[in-house]
């Protein structure tokens, strides 16, 4: 890893498996980011333990995040893949970073707000506290570029103002990240809710295509999708179910949603076209899933892919924490 070429980092939880718009929205991208920047992608699983959890579901989930990443085509030679706590110094700048946090920036925050409502005197500390450690995941490698989901831009902001707080209470030391949001795909909403975004944490998993579903399963998630009063196929406001199949579909086939409009506009209804969907997600997700069935077997390997990625990040991770360190004023050894 190069100190000239900017550096790409971008985290993910271990909560599940990855889903449709996670890969449209994200991982599809980071694939050719390491032709032009050094890229580090953490699975956060200090994040993972901010509310209820089993410990055996968390490395299980650690570990088939890791093949998830590499079935979609992350190449270890070529970027790093670590574990969050397999790295020393993430909550130690979280706790700096958390001594310049405003509480009451912290209490604002959307997600703590929604999470917290109604047992607000119950919740863990760590639901308030874990964006001071989200900003301290991208501060500790400096970073350069982060890529978001458009839901994560408050997070963004907290980050850049505490290490623009951190360089104006100390001295110049972090780089304000710069959010890195994609354009296309960034919008895949659930297949039963469209007004909602995909999400692994929906209850109503027959509103998520998985990578790794079987054939079978996406199909019958795709043909079972919500549409829209009338059966003309366009994309409009006032139509998000077919919005959203229509989107999917251009992402996972290349074509424009005005060709696909144009194709499907004198269609018979919306069976035909769900099919079609239905058949392009498979087309797109089979070797994903066939190498990831491949990867999941082999524990070994993907241990040792995570922990040669923990080295390299560690390097990296002490070299800005003794650099934090120093200027805090902490006697160092």
């Amino acid at each position: 890893m190069s100190d000239v070429r900017s550096v790409v980092l971008t985290c993910a939880q271990p909560t599940g498996s990855l889903h449709l718009g996670n890969y449209f929205g994200a991982i599809r991208k980071w694939v050719s980011l390491p032709e032009v920047y050094d890229c580090f992608f953490g699975i956060v699983d200090l994040h993972g333990v901010t509310v209820s959890y089993t410990p055996s579901e968390l490395r299980r989930h650690t570990l088939e995040c890791a093949a998830q990443y590499l079935a979609c085509g992350l190449d270890p030679a070529e970027c790093q893949i670590f574990v969050q706590s397999q790295v020393i110094g993430h909550t130690e700048l979280a706790w700096i970073l958390g001594c310049l946090a405003p509480l009451g920036r912290l209490e604002r925050m959307t997600q703590f707000k929604d999470k917290a409502r109604g047992e607000r005197a119950s919740v863990g500390s760590g639901l308030l506290t874990y964006p001071v450690l989200m900003a301290a995941d991208i501060l500790l490698y400096n970073a350069d570029v982060v890529p978001v989901g458009e839901d994560q831009k408050q997070h963004m902001e907290l980050a850049r103002d505490l290490a623009q707080k951190f360089n104006t209470t100390y001295s110049p030391t972090f780089k304000l990240p710069e959010p890195l949001i994609a354009a296309t795909g960034a919008r895949i909403r659930s297949l039963q809710a469209p007004e909602k975004k995909m999400s692994k944490s929906d209850s109503q998993h027959n509103g998520v295509v998985f990578l790794v579903d079987a054939p079978e399963v996406i199909r019958k998630k795709l043909l079972s999708a919500v549409t829209d009063s009338g059966s003309e196929i366009r994309a409009s406001e006032d139509k998000p179910g077919i919005t959203n199949l229509l989107n999917i579909f251009s992402a996972a086939s290349g074509r424009t949603v005005s060709e696909l409009e144009a194709e499907y506009s004198s269609s018979s209804g919306y069976a035909a076209f769900k099919a079609a969907v239905a058949d392009a997600v498979i087309a797109l997700l089979d070797p994903v899933r066939e190498r990831y069935k491949t990867l999941i077997k082999d524990k070994g390997y993907l241990k040792n892919v995570l922990k040669e990625g923990a080295e390299v990040a560690q390097r990296r991770a002490s070299r800005m924490l003794g650099k934090v360190y120093k200027k805090c004023g902490f006697l160092l050894p």
